[in-house]
Parts: C-alpha cells; sequence; structure tokens
C-alpha cells in the first residue's frame, strides 16, 4: 500500500450546529475537523477503532496548538491533511491544515499523541506491527519539508523602545 505523503481528507462539510454567535466556526469544531482527518491517519497505521475494541491500546492526545488563520463559514468545504513529522517508541508528532477547497489556510495543528494501553491507561510502546506502520508513514512523510508554521510558540511580542 502505497502512504499518501501528506494524508489529505476528502472534502469535509461545516455543521450548522457549529457556527457561533460571530457567524463563524467556533473554535472547538475547527479541532473536530483536524480529528477526523487524525483518525484516517491513524487507522492507516494500524490504530483505528479495532485496535483499541481487540488490543486494548489506543492514542490519547496530550497536546495541541491550533492557529486560526482565517474565518470558516457554513457554505465553506474544507479539506484536512496530515503530516506525521516525528516519532518515537510511544509518541507521535503531526502538523496538519485545514483548507478551504479553493486552496487558502485556515487554520493549523500541531500536536503530540501518545499510544496508550486502556488497561492502566498507562503510556506504552508501540507494538512491533505498528511501530512498522508508523516508521512506513513516517519514511513517507520525511520527503516533505518540515512545515514553516511547525515549531510555533505562544507569546506576545514586544516592540523593543
Amino acid at each position: 500500500m502505497t502512504i499518501p505523503a501528506p494524508i489529505i481528507s476528502g472534502p469535509m462539510a461545516i455543521e450548522k450546529e457549529w457556527i457561533d454567535y460571530n457567524g463563524h466556526l467556533n473554535m472547538a469544531y475547527y479541532n473536530v475537523l483536524f480529528d477526523r482527518c487524525s483518525d484516517q491517519a491513524f487507522e492507516l497505521m494500524g490504530m483505528g477503532p479495532n485496535y483499541a475494541k481487540e488490543r486494548r491500546l489506543t492514542i490519547y492526545t496530550a497536546e495541541v496548538h491550533v492557529c486560526y488563520v482565517q474565518e470558516l463559514h457554513l457554505d465553506h468545504k474544507v479539506n484536512v491533511s496530515f503530516q506525521l513529522i516525528d516519532h518515537d517508541e510511544k509518541r507521535l508528532r503531526a502538523y496538519q491544515e485545514i483548507r478551504h477547497v479553493d486552496g487558502w489556510l485556515a487554520a493549523t495543528s500541531e500536536s503530540l499523541s501518545l499510544h496508550v494501553d486502556m488497561e492502566g491507561p498507562k503510556v506504552a510502546p508501540f507494538p512491533a506491527d505498528v511501530m512498522a506502520q508508523v516508521e512506513a508513514m513516517r519514511a513517507a512523510h520525511a520527503t516533505l519539508p518540515m512545515p514553516e508554521r511547525a515549531g510555533r510558540s505562544i507569546g506576545i511580542r514586544r516592540k523593543s523602545a
């Protein structure tokens, strides 16, 4: 199987219930869109719903940094991308973008996910078969440049006097 680099979702619609009192997509639902695409990537790495059900192993999100670049509205359709930018024996670092189907950037997300044994729950190493799939995705995504917006931190820039 060829692994897409990056993984790109099919078009997703903005749902009416997701629009807030400002008339645009509420901040929480950007994460829903990112999560739906992440689920596709996790499935490709062998960590979908059956993995949790049958093997009692899963992925938990430890940290997320979202940048809201441009508003989304009810009539918009978007594609979401997923790029695996790093991993180790227990963690995945991913970068994602939400783009309007016309191509403009709406939001970015960088996340750190943990592989979890649900019996604890506790962070645990990937089994060998899953690690092989993680490494295959990382190898496919290693051909992509490091995203310019990855690694950002939150701060207030001060003008020097």
